[in-house]
């Protein structure tokens, strides 16, 4: 139960003093998993040994060893967080809630993006001020990713990211309830690789009840390696550490030398006779699975689960136009998200029911000269309810220089928290014979359209 002026909360681990602020109480770096060191960055999560006394939960986490990453003159460090914060106990939440008081409330679950090699809860833009303000229970996730992540080896288990997401929905499930979220009305949401981890999760046996819904926000349905894309980055790693392309081998590297080598890694070929590279070689990691989860979802028995998908109509602007390269942003977009969103909505809206809804979010970004769009990332502010913020404006900030138009962000959050609550955001259920999508933009009219793809 929470105190007034110093809030503490006891869970099945022990006991969290957390702080207040004018949204209500917020519990920093709680590890739902124990620390993965050494060999044990490429070992299952396991459950975290618990503490005594009081710990500290007004600090945040230390991240996942991770590289910097490069956006030219856009200022990504919003998106991107403050890089590598060192610490071996990094596999912790950041829970925001109206009050730790016994009451049920809903509970919403965001996995970051980031290309499954960087990103962490401690970015600016994952803050869940508005959601326990608005009544929702916002959890946020850190999880491996890199070589720790992602790399497929012999003797480890593969997609320990996804593995740790689900240790996560684990924690939630045992212990949200003393948070004052209620652990049967869980929504899962992530943006790109998070997004595709989600979507991932619908066909994952191991998920089944550990939400109910879901949310998946610039995610690829198909944008899982096959096993064999998987050996050629294990192999490339491998070369250029100078070791056997084994867990035990890679057991006592340091991450330091982890990140040193992932330049090494960049542009692999990874088309084969069989399969296109998914990520258009943006990222040497990705889920690995021997069928994509659009196809396993469509294949496997339906989950009970309701999902609301789409992705922004300018996707491949954030990695053109910010780098002054030219080329086809359309086209891009459509092979990083929009061809896998589709696949993923039809899948799932031919066995649940009515419960799909598809969005398109088409607002244009002012920055790089008015040149960003509606690119990759720009709907978090709004989905975050955070645009009106300073530190996201100006020539290089994310959403350029020019005010945001009133009532969106105000509009695409309560959708957002209407779906996590009821299941339905507000507009139609998305139908593959007539696919329609709701579209967020500067208009202040509520716009549907009808395409073959979300983000065409």
């Amino acid at each position: 139960m929470s105190q007034q002026a110093n809030p503490i909360v006891e869970t099945p681990a022990g006991t969290v003093r957390g702080g207040r602020d004018e949204s209500g109480e917020f519990y920093r770096a709680i590890p739902y998993a124990a620390a993965r060191v050494g060999a044990g960055r490429f070992a299952p999560p396991a459950p975290h040994p618990g503490w005594s006394g009081d710990r500290d939960g007004t600090a945040p986490s230390p991240t996942a060893p991770q590289p910097v990453r490069d956006f030219g003159r856009l200022d990504m460090t919003p998106y991107f967080g403050p890089g590598w914060v060192r610490g071996e106990e990094y596999l912790t939440v950041d829970v925001r809630t109206p009050a730790a008081d016994g009451n049920r409330r809903p509970v919403m679950v965001f996995v970051h993006g980031g290309g499954f090699v960087t990103g962490s809860a401690r970015a600016a833009l994952y803050d869940g001020s508005a959601f326990a303000r608005d009544g929702v229970v916002l959890v946020t996730v850190n999880y491996r990713v890199g070589i720790p992540g992602f790399l497929d080896l012999d003797g480890a288990p593969p997609n320990r990211g996804l593995l740790d997401v689900l240790a996560a929905l684990g924690w939630v499930r045992d212990t949200i309830a003393v948070f004052g979220g209620d652990p049967g009305n869980v929504t899962v949401f992530g943006q790109s690789a998070g997004a595709t981890l989600t979507g991932a999760l619908l066909a994952t046996p191991e998920a089944k009840g550990l939400f109910r819904r879901a949310i998946v926000q610039s995610g690829n349905g198909t944008g899982a390696f096959t096993p064999e894309q998987a050996r050629r980055v294990t192999a490339a790693a491998a070369a250029a550490l100078g070791v056997e392309p084994v867990a035990e081998a890679f057991a006592p590297i340091p991450d330091e030398r982890f990140l040193a080598i992932l330049p090494t890694l960049a542009g692999l070929d990874l088309r084969t006779e069989t399969a296109t590279d998914p990520l258009a070689g943006l990222s040497p990691f990705s889920l690995v699975l021997p069928v994509q989860p659009a196809d396993g979802l469509a294949a496997g028995p339906a989950p009970d689960v309701g999902l609301l998908l789409g992705t922004n109509t300018e996707e491949g602007n954030l990695y053109l136009v910010p780098q002054g390269k030219l080329g086809s942003s359309a086209a891009l977009g459509e092979t990083l998200f929009g061809a896998g969103t589709a696949r993923l909505a039809q899948a799932h809206a031919r066995i649940s029911d009515g419960r799909t809804h598809l969005y398109s979010f088409g607002y244009r970004s002012t920055a790089l000269d008015g040149r960003l769009g509606a690119a990759h990332t720009v709907e978090l502010p709004f989905v975050f309810d955070l645009a009106e913020k300073p530190w996201l404006h100006g020539e290089t900030g994310l959403l350029g220089p020019d005010p945001v138009p009133p009532g969106l962000a105000a509009r695409m959050h309560a959708a957002w928290i209407a779906f996590a609550r009821t299941g339905d955001p507000g507009w139609p259920a998305y139908d593959p014979q007539r696919p329609v999508a709701e579209l967020f933009t500067a208009s202040r009219n509520h716009v549907r359209r009808t395409g073959s793809a979300p983000g065409a």
